[in-house]
């Protein structure tokens, strides 16, 4: 007998297993402020940004911007990435979880990748200003029943513009990267997909499971992947980073989404580590999809 629901299945008993599932009314459900928890004072200049949102009955949102530390006293325009938290993440979990504020200062410092502009935007779904009270976070099952498209829809014209707008960036592709982290893997794949000449630098560090279909008014996000993919690669990627680890859940899933990969001849580069779904490999792929980007 087969059970076609089983990876579902199987993901919310995990979620559950690892307490995933918690009170939404916890002091951890809040994203509390940028920098704090993180292992040491960054070098560049962290801002707190709230962006008006394209959602209906949501009037704002929250992301965190990294900035070179020199960005004010000079003129220059810098390349961006964008970095995408998973399932019980939002704006600060890079920060709070990957320390990723001190990797990249780390990188920077010893001369293997240069100034560029980080941005780490919230991409839970909410459905109205009360029920983001403030960029709360979410609990892994509440995030994988609310994909429902509606962010991601929107996130080139309600966070990418928005910053090519407010800041000195280099509004290209060549100088565009995404990543993202599970959930935010996924993302990446359909955002990079539905924006072909937006982004030349995309990550997915043990992304989801690709066929996933949501319901929600904007699901149509979530399909014809082939053929916005066909469209892609016509042009296809500086570099299409996929990570994911041996005993990773989603193994097996980014196994057969590498073999769709290879029979329509769409280049990427893998990388592969033991252990499983957990930051300290996520740091892993971000460090080496850093010093590849905007080569």
């Amino acid at each position: 007998m087969k059970f076609k629901h089983f990876p579902i299945i199987s993901t919310i008993f995990l979620c559950c297993s690892c307490s995933a599932i918690r009170n939404v009314n916890s002091p951890a459900y809040r994203a509390g402020e940028p920098v704090s928890e993180t292992a040491s004072e960054p070098d560049g200049i962290v801002e707190e940004v709230y962006y008006p949102s394209s959602e209906k009955k949501l009037s704002q949102r929250r992301m965190i911007v990294y900035l070179p530390k020199d960005y004010y006293s000079s003129d220059r325009h810098y390349p961006v990435i964008y970095l995408l938290h998973g399932a019980r993440g939002y704006e600060t979990s890079w920060i709070k979880k990957g320390d990723v504020l001190s990797l990249t200062d780390q990188l920077l410092l010893k001369g293997e990748i240069q100034d560029f502009i980080l941005v780490m935007p919230n991409m839970n779904h909410y459905r109205n200003d009360k029920d983001c009270d403030n960029s709360r976070r979410k609990g892994a099952l509440e995030s994988l029943l609310e994909v429902k498209g509606t962010v991601e829809y929107y996130f080139v014209h309600d966070v990418v513009n928005y910053i090519d707008s407010c800041y000195r960036t280099i509004p290209n592709k060549e100088d565009r990267a995404i990543a993202g982290l599970s959930i935010g893997g996924l993302q990446t794949i359909y955002i990079s997909a539905c924006y072909p000449d937006m982004f030349d630098y995309i990550g997915m560090f043990s992304p989801f499971r690709k066929n996933f279909k949501p319901f929600g008014s904007y699901q149509k996000f979530y399909k014809s992947l082939k053929d916005k993919q066909a469209v892609q690669f016509e042009n296809a990627p500086q570099d299409y980073f996929i990570g994911i680890g041996k005993a990773d859940i989603f193994y097996g899933t980014v196994k057969k989404y590498r073999k769709y990969l290879e029979r329509n001849h769409y280049p990427y580069e893998y990388m592969e580590t033991p252990g499983g779904h957990d930051w300290y490999n996520w740091v892993k792929y971000y460090n080496v999809f850093l010093t590849r980007c905007f080569k």
